[in-house]
């Protein structure tokens, strides 16, 4: 088959098998239906599956498979894909029968570990230590972040097509079909999960997508196809929600890895905009953090340096925004869904 046929046949069958298989978790009696029941951090009010991101890792391993078969697949992004999936495995025994909060963070940090020393970024020092934490960041912010309909899997879409359509201009086709593989799969669920979501994406999701947001950006960056400022802002908008929220909550003496509602989207739900509005206003600044990473990417240092100040801006008059409006909601007593 001639590699621009597996250009495009790659992404749809990791689009086609994602759809199918979260299609089937959907249906109740189904052996991957697991309910996820509201609690104090949740947005819903009723039961719903939480076992969509078992479709989208479905869709990314088939979509490895193939990538393997016609093009090849780099170490590197194999790797990635390999402590995805065991990561995926971790988060689907979690959502089924609860795992200790402890031992998923070891399993993390060796996968991570692993992972950094396979593929030889294992440099030592402060640098294997920032890297390390860095990955096993991402992918429990993304896990934090997964929390309202249509989120994460819109993040997972924009900031995959961000890397894919980069890596293509750069001329690395192999990362480039692996984060187009990656983005066709989160389409396929996130077509079950946009408002009113009939599934959830869990911990079989949404951890393993962190994962691989990391380490396909390390990919990208030790390939010399990128800066590491790129995938930070191209995930800024969960970067940014989630650490900003973290250090608050240690700030203010709160235990911070406890379930909460706090986080910046979770606060835009319940003033109103509800999970349809949060994510259609969450897509538009997904959209121009990929794009203007993208533009500015070929770009020299100085630029860049001074996109990454306006975003630093765009965040901060963001969240004072919501901090005012939470204020005010708070003061007139509405009540929060």
């Amino acid at each position: 088959m001639r590699l621009e046929y597996a250009v495009v046949l790659g992404p749809l069958v990791a689009l086609i098998v994602a759809w199918v298989v979260t299609r089937n978790c959907c249906r109740p009696g189904a052996w991957l239906h697991f309910l996820d029941h509201p609690n104090e951090r949740s947005l819903h009010v009723k039961p719903v599956p939480r076992t969509g991101g078992v479709g989208v890792m479905a869709g990314i391993a088939v979509g490895g498979v193939w990538l393997t078969l016609f093009d090849g697949l780099a170490w590197a992004h194999g790797m990635a894909l390999a402590g995805a999936l065991l990561l995926a495995g971790l988060g689907l025994i979690d959502d089924r029968c609860s795992i200790s909060a402890r031992i998923r963070l070891l399993i993390q940090i060796l996968l991570a570990g692993g992972f950094l020393v396979l593929t030889g970024m294992d440099s030592g020092g402060l640098t294997a230590g920032v890297l390390l934490l860095g990955l096993v960041w991402m992918a429990n912010l993304y896990n934090f972040m997964d929390g309202s309909d249509g989120l994460a899997g819109g993040m997972a879409v924009s900031g995959f097509s961000a890397f894919s359509v980069t890596a293509v201009l750069a001329g690395e086709s192999g990362l480039a079909l692996t984060c187009g593989i990656v983005a066709a799969a989160a389409a396929g669920f996130l077509w079950f999960n946009f408002y009113p979501a009939r599934i959830f994406m869990g911990d079989a999701g949404s951890v393993p997508l962190g994962f691989l947001a990391g380490s396909l950006g390390l990919a990208g960056y030790e390939a010399g196809v990128w800066s590491l400022w790129f995938p930070a802002l191209v995930f800024s908008p969960f970067i940014v929600d989630a650490t900003v929220t973290l250090l608050r909550r240690v700030v203010r003496g709160e235990r911070a890895w406890q379930a909460h509602r706090t986080h910046y989207y979770q606060r835009m739900v319940r003033m109103g905009l509800g999970h349809r509005g949060t994510a259609l206003r969450a897509y538009i600044l997904m959209a121009a953090a990929g794009l203007s990473a993208i533009v500015t990417w070929p770009l020299g240092f100085s630029l860049q340096c001074s996109i990454m100040v306006v975003w630093f801006f765009i965040y901060l008059i963001l969240g004072l925004m919501i901090d005012r409006a939470w204020r005010r909601h708070e003061l007139t007593g509405a009540k929060s869904p």
